[in-house]
């Protein structure tokens, strides 16, 4: 499994293993899946009512299958349903969250990427880059990373009484907790200790929080209040 490491906007390395040309061909597989199951409804829909629908309307009903990539990264987390199905998604190289004129680009050029030469260029282009990025990612800075399984926030138990110890991590973004998840959860892999306590230190100086748990009881103790006031 190829990896790569990114420096967060806090100045942390986090590693992840790239999404490979593999489990992106399935995920495009699926959204296709998707769009065509979308088409076929619609189709079977005005041959019940047995009409045809003018122009307008078929343009206006021929609007979600075009903007379907570019509207679920934005608001599912640089995700696609196939993506998500496929435990992948769209990450910055340089550390800070994509942004819509990131994932715009993405999907303006999948008209090279995809639609040129049936994927052959996206094909070819993540298999010669260096972080296995389609035109489109090189144009916007992004790859496609796999999302280990454990990494949800679900995996922190909180009692409907907890009681948060830090209530200033209301002012922590869904970002920052996914980051810190990526850390704790590179700690149990590697037990490299440096990540953690950097982290650790990054978010008591934006909190202004003092507390002598150590790095990791601190950082689930974080994330356990997030999940309680945010209830994420």
């Amino acid at each position: 499994m190829q990896r790569i490491s990114i420096e967060t906007t806090q100045n942390v390395q986090v590693d992840y293993v790239l999404a490979g040309i593999g489990s992106r061909i399935q995920a495009f597989f699926l959204d296709l899946l998707v769009i065509v199951a979308y088409g076929v409804i619609l189709l079977l829909f005005f041959s019940q009512l047995g009409i045809v629908p003018p122009t307008a309307v078929m343009v206006i009903l021929g609007l979600p299958p075009l903007l379907y990539h570019l509207l679920c990264e934005i608001f599912l987390d640089g995700q696609s349903l196939g993506k998500r199905q496929m435990n992948i998604k769209v990450v910055k190289l340089d550390g800070s969250a994509p942004t819509v004129s990131a994932y715009l680009l993405r999907w303006l050029l999948r008209l090279v990427d995809i639609n040129l030469m049936t994927g052959a260029i996206a094909v070819l282009s993540i298999a010669i880059s260096r972080n296995d990025q389609r035109v489109g990612d090189l144009a916007a800075g992004t790859t496609v990373v796999k999302q280990k399984a454990g990494q949800p926030l679900s995996v922190f138990s909180v009692d409907e009484d907890h009681q948060a110890v830090f209530p200033e991590v209301i002012n922590l973004t869904d970002q920052d907790i996914d980051i810190i998840m990526r850390v704790i959860h590179t700690y149990r892999e590697s037990g490299q200790t440096a990540p953690l306590t950097a982290t650790a230190n990054k978010i008591k100086d934006l909190l202004n929080i003092h507390s002598d748990l150590r790095p990791l009881q601190f950082l689930y103790t974080v994330v356990r209040d997030y999940k309680h006031l945010t209830s994420w």
